[in-house]
């Protein structure tokens, strides 16, 4: 029964964590665009963001990345046997991609706040999609579980994101097709 309510727990904060990870990149699209404006517009938007943002990290999203790994070690003591399996290691394997990416927009994030970011905003959309891509990748090893299906599901996830870059080249030619200053 234990491993059940961890199971809830762990699903629960899984979605709470990727809603800050999906969002927060989204944030700095707009912090970084807001250097366009004028000197005075510019510093009151970078402040209101980077209070935005930090009350998202703090408040969701690191909390609920150390809640899912919590829940998820509890899951592996009461069932060690999980971590025999050979999707349980792939599905690790890419946990420890999403943990890194988490703190990599933690850095990020920093960068954003003191100014010394050199990230464009269309780095920074390219980089939002990296979540999914870890998400999907994630989903898939563990529905699927057998390797056969892995080798399917690498070629959708290359699929998909070949997609997805196309989606953001030509959202980008959009924007400019408008007249939008795009970096």
């Amino acid at each position: 029964m234990l491993y059940l309510y961890a199971k809830a727990i762990h699903v629960i904060f899984v979605i709470c964590w990727m809603a800050g990870l999906f969002y927060m990149p989204r944030l700095f699209v707009y912090h970084t665009e807001a250097k366009g404006r004028p000197d005075s517009e510019y510093q009151v938007l970078h402040k209101q963001f980077s209070i935005m943002e930090n009350r998202l990290w703090w408040v969701i999203t690191t909390p609920s990345m150390y809640i899912t790994v919590a829940s998820a070690l509890l899951m592996l003591c009461i069932n060690p046997g999980l971590l025999s399996m050979g999707w349980m290691q792939m599905k690790l394997l890419f946990v420890g991609g999403m943990v890194f990416y988490h703190f990599k927009t933690q850095h990020i994030m920093f960068q954003l706040r003191d100014e010394r970011s050199t990230w464009t905003s269309a780095r920074l959309r390219m980089w939002n999609e990296v979540s999914t891509i870890l998400l999907f990748a994630i989903v898939f090893v563990v529905v699927l579980k057998s390797a056969l299906n892995w080798v399917y599901g690498v070629l959708g996830l290359l699929g998909l994101t070949i997609a997805l870059m196309l989606l953001v080249k030509a959202y980008k030619t959009y924007r400019r097709s408008k007249g939008e200053k795009i970096d």
